[in-house]
């Protein structure tokens, strides 16, 4: 899992209160995009719909744990490439257990 359970102590104090973990996903690389997903998956006995994952691109655009730029930095080095730009999307709802946020890496 990507960190969730320190995601969750930094932002609440405690990280059982999370009630799904993030994984990092890879969806495609074509052209000059590649794009990855945060698969947000329900913990037992929580409940994913309640926990506001629609704001959640924001905060994961930010959060120092998550640390996106610093990925955009080692994505760079390692595959030898030159990020122009990135985004995350929207959160979409696959199901009550499964909400993804795509990540887009526009290359130069």
């Amino acid at each position: 899992m990507f960190e969730s359970d320190r995601f969750f102590e930094a932002l609440y104090g405690d990280a059982s209160e999370g009630a799904y973990d993030i994984k990092l996903n890879y969806l495609y690389a074509e052209h000059e995009r590649i794009a990855l997903s945060f698969n947000l998956i329900k913990r037992p006995e929580k409940c994913l719909v309640c926990s506001l994952t629609y704001g959640l691109p924001v905060v994961l655009s930010r959060h120092p744990i998550i640390d996106i730029k610093g990925m955009i930095r080692k994505i760079e080095q390692k595959a030898g490439v030159s990020v122009k730009n990135w985004y995350l999307g929207d959160t979409s709802e696959k199901s009550t257990a499964l909400h993804v946020i795509p990540w887009y890496i526009d290359l130069t």
